[in-house]
């Protein structure tokens, strides 16, 4: 039996935790172990925390939610019901089932990356996906940008801030899906237009030199950006009955500012709650979840014993 059962131990529920323990809230964290930038060796945009390994980031996190006696489980959860009381019953995958006042989902997403040979093996080294994250460190290199759809036009146009040797890799696009304004700002911006699919990375001392193409040619690049089709992990927000909002990129849960959803009791933070989401915005929205439940609980506690 616990106040509050927050599922996902990734900043937004690591952020959630402590608030809660602080409040002297019996808290559990149900962690799966399968963070969204596990293949990053670095996270940036977090003050004071820049450039520390996400693995880091998590383990200090742990560490802190036990000063506050909050329990963390390494588990996975797979089924949750809310109970004629209002209260929630969440399945583990270990067979264990636990009982919470309040719930928190923030199993955030995955992400399903272009099926090109050699993406997978390099991503989060020389193959990336958001240039606010990584555009700093690889900074004047020689950019490629991978087309899944014609909106990877914004992508190419946003890395070149921060370089001038963009190339843009139309892939599976044709050419005349790009409209006037795309190849304006494409020519504005420099970035080189590229027909054609590609079928795998040129690779050599274990790093990126080059995007082949199917008709055999290879272009000289040394940092790839791809866009991965975003996933959420909204499963249990399903089975709860969450009102969801069909997005560009994914179902997400309809929510209040705090990150309550449709469903009385049951909150949404970090990518769970967005695409969009950096660590230092989920940790944001979690910390923001966490004190609104505690409040949530204390009035809910007032007005029973009022009512006694």
């Amino acid at each position: 039996m616990y106040e509050v059962i927050v599922v996902g131990g990734g900043a937004a529920g690591l952020s959630a935790a402590p608030v809660l323990g602080r409040a002297r809230r019996r808290t559990l964290v149900v962690d799966a172990g399968e963070p969204r930038n596990a293949p990053a060796a670095h996270m940036q945009g977090y003050l004071s925390r820049d450039g520390m390994s996400p693995a880091e980031f998590l383990a200090v996190g742990r560490e802190e939610i036990a000063r506050y006696g909050v329990e963390l489980v390494r588990d996975r959860a797979v089924d949750a019901a809310r109970g004629a009381d209002g209260e929630f019953d969440v399945t583990l995958a270990g067979g264990r089932t636990v009982h919470a006042r309040q719930l928190v989902v923030a199993t955030g997403l995955k992400d399903e990356l272009p099926a090109v040979a050699g993406v997978a093996e390099r991503y989060g080294r020389d193959v990336l996906h958001c240039p606010y994250c990584h555009g700093w460190e690889v900074r004047d290199q020689a950019f490629g940008v991978l087309a899944s759809t014609p909106m990877s036009v914004h992508q190419a146009l946003m890395v070149s801030q921060w370089s001038k040797d963009v190339t843009l890799f139309l892939h599976t696009v044709a050419e005349e899906e790009l409209s006037d304004d795309d190849r304006r700002r494409l020519a504005a911006a420099g970035v080189a237009v590229v027909p054609g699919e590609v079928t795998g990375l040129v690779v050599a001392d274990d790093r990126l030199t080059g995007v082949g193409l199917a008709d055999g040619t290879a272009y000289d690049r040394e940092v790839l950006f791809v866009a991965p089709r975003a996933v959420p992990q909204n499963d249990l927000l399903r089975r709860l009955g969450a009102e969801l909002r069909e997005t560009p990129f994914g179902a997400y849960p309809v929510i209040d500012e705090r990150g309550l959803t449709t469903v009385p009791g049951l909150w949404a933070a970090g990518n769970a709650s967005g695409f969009a989401e950096q660590v230092v915005n989920a940790a944001s929205r979690g910390y923001r979840a966490g004190a609104a439940i505690n409040g949530e609980l204390l009035f809910a506690d007032l007005d029973a014993a009022g009512q006694m």
